[in-house]
């Protein structure tokens, strides 16, 4: 609720601190007194469009501060989070407003932009007067209020859930579709290069091994020429294999004659058969280099093959075999996706049909709910001097390219005052004193719903008196027992409900006209009632019935409007 405000240098206001309380604050005062300047500085701290005309004469600029006590409604704390603010009890609005027009606005000391600010103030507090009301008039609310007052919370969730699931499955399948279709596109193209690289059949590691015997084969003439050299130098016959011989067979004949010649003999036998060794090695070498005369060609040849068409693929020769395997599966999404397809279309509609069904049953309660509001809204509205007003909340099928989260149905709230004039939008239908009334019965009939715990009401009384005044006060002292309710008043018996008296004054100090506030006592509540019944002239008459509609407006008084509405 709103527990205080301080202004300082708005127009007549050089500084005042307000003491507001729970239940029925009442503003009473003569005309002219500033009752009008409170409200436009409570407008500026929650983000009404600011003016350097509201600063008092002399003073560089306005101030004004709203605290707020209590835990802050739901859907403010979403949007602090949102905004990434933190939140406080109090929370405590701030504006301030120079001579250039320009303002700064803050919340609990942290600085916010203005349109910030009339967002959080919308959550906070409602002004409804004959020339400005929010809150109800703004058709965006009127789903919500609709759906708290028929008791479709956890239908609404239910039907803002399944449609979430509906959304999400046709995003699947939209996505798998468009997969195909890219698949289908390049179907020919996936086909040619899937068989290319069959016929092509990569190995794994096979560039690396081509690669290193094409080293080899590159030295096939000097290799070979050494080879040569080599057989002729351990085979010729003057090689080495036939001087070992030789010698051996010398070496043989003399081995009884000398000591250490078997040594010898035994050396020079080992070393024959080391050559002997190395020329079995050497032939096989001979043979296997004249057996593949063409391998330097033909491992040119697949070199140049594979890495053309890498190439064609822009990708490393050594990740064709990557390659294949990647293209072999886009080219099975062809055949396989058409049975995932089937799958995800089939969700697609089960999910909407899930849908369909709680939104339909959400519609259903909000059409038998338009009828019980109209006939509780049509109940309130005689004694507010509304006899032929009407009101209908309208619930009309939205088409479902517009179904959501929050079901298939668009709600106005619509009224008419005059009869034969069709129902229109709230405020094209009614005269400001009338609209504040109308905006009164709504909100008794709709209190429970919502979420806005403070309302302020500006001379919802003008132009009536007696009953229809008493009227007013009933149902502002009703609202009042669930919601912080601010009311500037002329009509006495409105006055007389409240359950925290204020008086707007204007004096004179120092040749300058100044606007203050008192909070009443009880005895001064007795003036200031007569007062207002008797006009110029306070008389013991205007007391003797100020003090009884003081004891008629006690809390127990409700009782009787609250019985009726539930007649």
């Amino acid at each position: 609720m709103l527990a205080r405000l301080v202004i300082q240098d708005v127009v007549l206001i050089d500084r005042l601190t307000l003491t507001l309380s729970p239940g029925l604050n009442v503003f009473t005062g003569e005309t002219g007194a500033g009752k009008s300047i409170l409200l436009d500085a409570l407008g500026l701290a929650l983000g009404a469009r600011s003016d350097s005309g509201l600063i008092r004469a002399g003073a560089t600029q306005a101030n004004v501060a709203a605290e707020f006590s209590g835990p802050p409604p739901p859907a403010l704390i979403d949007l602090a989070e949102a905004q990434g603010l933190t939140l406080d009890d109090p929370v405590i609005l701030r504006r301030t407003v120079a001579k250039d027009g320009k303002s700064r606005a803050f919340i609990n000391d942290q600085p916010i932009g203005v349109a910030l600010l009339r967002q959080i103030g919308e959550q906070l507090l409602e002004i409804h007067g004959q020339f400005e009301t929010h809150g109800l008039l703004n058709a965006a609310t009127h789903r919500g209020l609709l759906d708290s007052f028929a008791g479709t919370t956890m239908l609404r969730r239910k039907t803002a859930a399944a449609h979430a699931a509906w959304r999400q499955a046709e995003q699947r399948h939209a996505e798998a579709a468009a997969a195909r279709d890219r698949a289908r596109a390049e179907e020919d193209f996936l086909r040619a290069a899937v068989a290319e690289l069959d016929d092509l059949s990569p190995d794994a590691d096979e560039v690396g091994k081509l690669a290193e015997r094409r080293t080899g084969l590159q030295h096939r003439e000097k290799i070979l020429d050494a080879l040569q050299t080599t057989d002729q130098a351990l085979n010729g016959d003057k090689g080495a294999a036939s001087a070992l011989a030789q010698a051996g067979k010398t070496i043989a004949r003399l081995t009884v004659k000398a000591a250490g010649l078997p040594d010898l003999l035994a050396a020079i036998d080992r070393a024959a058969n080391d050559v002997a060794e190395a020329g079995q090695l050497l032939d096989r070498l001979l043979r296997d280099i004249d057996a593949e005369p063409d391998a330097l060609q033909r491992i040119e040849e697949r070199l140049f093959a594979l890495r053309a068409v890498a190439r064609k693929h822009n990708v490393a020769a050594e990740a064709l075999l990557a390659l294949q395997h990647d293209l072999k599966t886009r080219l099975a999404l062809l055949t396989d996706q058409s049975d995932a397809l089937t799958a995800l279309a089939k969700a697609v509609t089960e999910s909407k049909f899930a849908y369909r069904k709680l939104a339909e049953d959400l519609s259903a309660k909000r059409q038998k709910a338009a009828l019980e509001l109209a006939k509780r809204i049509a109940r309130e509205l005689p004694p507010l001097k509304l006899e032929r007003a009407q009101f209908v909340a309208d619930v009309t099928p939205l088409p479902e390219d517009q179904w959501g989260a929050d079901g298939m149905d668009r709600v106005a709230f619509l009224a008419s005052t005059n009869p034969g004039v069709p129902p229109g939008a709230l405020n094209k239908v009614a005269s400001g004193g009338e609209l504040a009334r109308f905006m009164l019965a709504l909100k008794v009939v709709l209190v429970a719903g919502d979420p806005v715990p403070t309302l302020v009401f500006d001379e919802v009384d003008s132009g009536i008196g007696g009953a229809t005044a008493s009227a007013v006060g009933e149902r502002l002292a009703q609202l009042a027992e669930q919601v912080q309710i601010l009311v500037v008043t002329h009509s006495p018996q409105v006055a007389a409900r409240g359950n925290n008296h204020l008086r707007v004054l204007k004096q004179t100090k120092a040749k300058q006209a100044i606007t203050g506030v008192d909070t009443l006592d009880a005895p001064a509540r007795v003036e200031e009632i007569a007062r207002m019944l008797a006009g110029a002239q306070t008389t013991d008459a205007a007391r003797q019935a100020a003090v009884s509609l003081l004891e008629d407006g006690k809390p127990a008084a409700s009782k009787t409007i609250k019985r009726s509405a539930r007649a």
